[in-house]
């Protein structure tokens, strides 16, 4: 069984720190407590309530943030709290007590249409994942039970999660008009009733995440870097924001030939094409001259 370790990181407020644990302590929910009374559910938050200084307790995914009264100065005592909280966890200690008779979490999901016909993006006002992940079938789905049972909708082709939302590509049997808002309150009603969306090993904490990015980016070559880099920032916003995701694959320097990975709404997607000719080979011929000659698209 692995173990819990805490990080220390600094925030924008500097009366708060952040103590990031390595795995996730709660799903979709977020808790904030002010004092002891407050924390009557959270035995962790109860805790912390006890050391003078801690004027609140926030818990959310993977870490616990402290907001602290000015009667001590963090570099005093940050060390000792995180190896407080370090050995509260590996003793398997008791983060939060769900209340059965609690009401729902309230979860709005609305639907926004994408320049591909067939796929509909749904968006919620929780995140539900920490990275990109599609899922082109009800095998490959089965370490997520979220898109594992929306496979089972019988129009459901392809399911693609990011951040906050779901992009389902359907199959020609249906049309969105007639089933997207079926598929709208099933997504609400899973998150709401704090169902699982990943199992459990199937998780990655945001930190384990950033860091597979960073080792992938420093194995490459200079020129990979400045493409990835340019995707990054100029083009993989704007493909989000439709309901997709575009991925840097791989730069040949002999041919000077890049591949790229598209998913969710832009795979398949009959304008995609078009934008990867005349918007994303446009834009790397011009900014990386000389050193581009064309961009292939490989669907995700």
């Amino acid at each position: 069984m692995s173990t819990y370790s805490i990080t220390i990181e600094p925030t924008s407020n500097p009366a708060i720190k952040k103590f990031q644990a390595n795995k996730f302590l709660v799903d979709h929910n977020s808790y904030e407590f002010h004092n002891i009374d407050e924390a009557k559910n959270s035995p962790l938050a109860q805790q912390l309530f006890y050391l003078p200084f801690v004027k609140t307790v926030y818990i959310s995914q993977n870490f616990i943030a402290v907001e602290k009264f000015n009667i001590v100065d963090w570099i005093d005592v940050q060390d000792e709290l995180a190896g407080q909280l370090e050995n509260f966890l590996n003793d398997n200690g008791v983060f939060i007590i769900e209340d059965a008779t609690a009401k729902k979490i309230p979860v709005t999901v609305y639907a926004e249409s994408t320049p591909n016909p067939a796929v509909l993006k749904f968006v919620t006002n929780k995140k539900i994942v920490t990275e990109t992940l599609e899922f082109k079938n009800i095998d490959e789905a089965k370490n997520a039970p979220l898109a594992l049972q929306l496979f089972h909708f019988p129009f459901v082709k392809e399911v693609f999660m990011d951040s906050n939302y779901v992009s389902i590509q359907k199959y020609e049997v249906a049309d969105w008009d007639s089933v997207f808002q079926e598929v709208r309150e099933f997504i609400k009603n899973w998150i709401e009733d704090g169902k699982e969306i990943l199992s459990e090993n199937f998780k990655k904490t945001p930190q384990a995440v950033e860091a597979q990015k960073e080792q992938d980016f420093e194995n490459m070559d200079d020129t990979s870097k400045e493409i990835a880099n340019i995707i990054e920032e100029y083009v993989k916003p704007a493909v989000a924001s439709d309901g997709g995701n575009i991925m840097f694959k791989h730069y040949d320097p002999e041919t000077k030939n890049v591949q790229v990975v598209l998913q969710g709404a832009c795979s398949g997607c009959p304008s995609s094409t078009f934008t990867l000719k005349n918007g994303i080979e446009t834009m790397l011929k011009e900014m990386l001259q000389g050193r581009i000659n064309s961009v292939e698209a490989i669907n995700g």
